[in-house]
C-alpha cells in the first residue's frame, strides 16, 4: 500500500481510469490448483474491509476470484499488503487489520492468525525465524513460521521500516521516514541485533533487493517531500558503487528483478496528473543513468501500481488499480513489452506472487 499521506493524491488520479471498463474475463468462484498458480493481492479500498486474494493460472488461462472468501466463509480483513510462502504455510499480511493470517498452502484454510500493528512485509531468515516489518513502529517483530508465534522484536534506530534483504547472515532494512535520514541498518540475525548503518544517496529507503552480483539495490524517496533515488553498494564493505537520481515528479515503487537479476524493472507515476514519467521503466545494472523513456508507456486512463515478471517465462504482469472504487485490471506482457492479455480481478491489485 502506498502510504495514506499519497493515496488521496493516487485515488484522484486513479478516478479519470475509473469509469473505463476492460473487456472482462471469466473469472471462477472455484479455487485453482494447488501449484503453477499467479497470485494477486488486491489491497482493497482502504478501510472498506474488502482485500482479496485472486489467482491466475496460466495452464489453463483461468482467473479465481476471492479465494480466501470461497475457502474460509469470512471476509480477509482492510489491505492486503503482502504475502510469503514459508514451509507449507502462506503467511498473508493484512496491514490496517494489524494481522497476518497465516493459510494452509493448497486449500487456503485459515490455520493460524498473528496479532502485529500494521504489519508491511516478511523475510524469512530460518525455517524457525522470520522479520516482520511495520509501519509506524520503530520495530522489526520477529516471528517463529513453525509454531506461528510472535516470538521476539528489535528496536530500530528509526520508524517505518519497510522493504528488508537477506544476505548471509545479515539484514538489510530501511527506515521509510522522512525524518531517519540517509541510512540503512543492517541487523546480525544470529542475535537480532542492529550492529551497523550505512549511508545511500537519498533519505527514506523503502525497498531493498539483491542483484546477480550481490549487489545491494536501495529505492529511497517520499514523494513529493523527498525526491526518488536509487543507489546500488557492496554491502560486504558499505561501498557505493552508483547512485541515481530521479526528477521531482514521479512517485518510483515496486522495483523487481528479471529472473537472471541483471536488469532492474520499476514503476513511475506522476502524481500530479501530466504525462511524462509515466510507466514501467527498466535499467541494466551496469548503467551510468537512470532511462527516460518507459519501456511500457502507461496509456490513456491507466495506473501502473503492481509490477511483477514470472520466472518461468519473463512475462510482465502489470496491475492497475482503477481508482481503488472498482475491480482492479491485470495486464501481462512479453518479455518485449508486447501485450498478451488482460483481466479483471479485486480491488486495488498491489503485488504479484509467482507459485512455480
Amino acid at each position: 500500500m502506498v502510504r495514506k499521506d499519497y493515496k488521496a493524491l493516487i485515488v484522484l488520479l486513479c478516478c479519470m481510469a475509473a469509469c473505463v471498463k476492460d473487456k472482462p474475463h471469466n473469472i471462477t468462484n472455484t479455487v485453482p490448483g494447488a501449484t503453477g498458480n499467479v497470485y494477486i493481492a488486491c489491497e482493497g479500498k482502504y478501510n472498506d474491509y474488502n482485500a482479496t486474494l485472486y489467482a491466475y493460472a496460466p495452464a489453463t488461462d483461468s482467473v479465481f476470484g476471492d479465494i480466501y472468501q470461497a475457502v474460509n466463509k469470512q471476509p480477509m480483513g482492510d489491505i492486503f499488503q503482502s504475502m510469503q510462502h514459508i514451509g507449507d504455510k502462506l503467511f498473508v499480511v493484512v496491514n490496517n487489520s494489524n494481522k497476518i493470517v497465516v493459510l494452509n498452502a493448497g486449500n487456503w484454510m485459515l490455520s493460524a492468525t498473528l496479532n502485529i500493528p500494521q504489519p508491511r512485509y516478511i523475510l524469512p531468515i530460518s525455517t524457525t525465524k522470520a522479520y516482520v516489518s511495520s509501519e509506524y513502529h520503530n520495530k522489526i517483530f520477529i516471528i517463529n513460521p513453525q509454531s506461528m508465534q510472535v516470538t521476539d522484536s528489535i528496536i530500530m534506530p528509526g520508524k517505518a521500516v519497510e522493504g528488508m534483504c537477506l544476505y548471509y547472515n545479515t539484514v538489510f532494512a530501511g527506515s521509510w521516514d522522512v525524518s531517519a535520514g540517509n541510512k540503512i541498518y543492517s541487523i546480525n540475525t544470529l542475535t537480532n541485533t542492529v550492529v551497523d548503518s550505512i549511508k545511500v544517496a537519498g533519505n527514506a529507503p523503502q525497498e531493498l533487493l539483491l542483484d546477480k552480483d550481490q549487489m545491494l539495490w536501495v529505492l529511497a524517496g517520499d514523494e513529493p517531500q523527498i525526491p526518488a533515488t536509487l543507489t546500488r553498494l557492496d554491502p560486504s564493505t558499505g561501498n557505493i558503487l552508483q547512485s541515481y537520481s530521479f526528477p521531482s515528479e514521479p512517485y518510483v515503487m515496486k522495483p523487481v528483478f528479471n529472473t537472471t537479476r541483471d536488469t532492474l524493472y520499476f514503476i513511475e507515476a506522476n502524481l500530479f496528473g501530466g504525462t511524462s514519467n509515466y510507466g514501467i521503466y527498466r535499467m541494466g545494472i551496469y548503467e551510468k543513468s537512470i532511462p527516460n523513456i518507459p519501456f511500457i508507456p502507461a496509456e490513456q486512463n491507466q495506473y501502473f501500481y503492481a509490477l511483477g515478471i514470472e520466472p518461468s517465462t519473463g512475462n510482465i504482469f502489470i496491475g492497475d488499480p482503477k481508482g481503488f472504487v472498482q475491480q482492479g485490471t491485470v495486464y501481462i506482457y512479453r518479455p518485449d513489452g508486447t501485450l498478451i492479455k488482460n483481466f479483471n480481478v479485486g480491488k486495488g491489485p498491489g503485488h504479484f506472487y509467482f507459485d512455480e
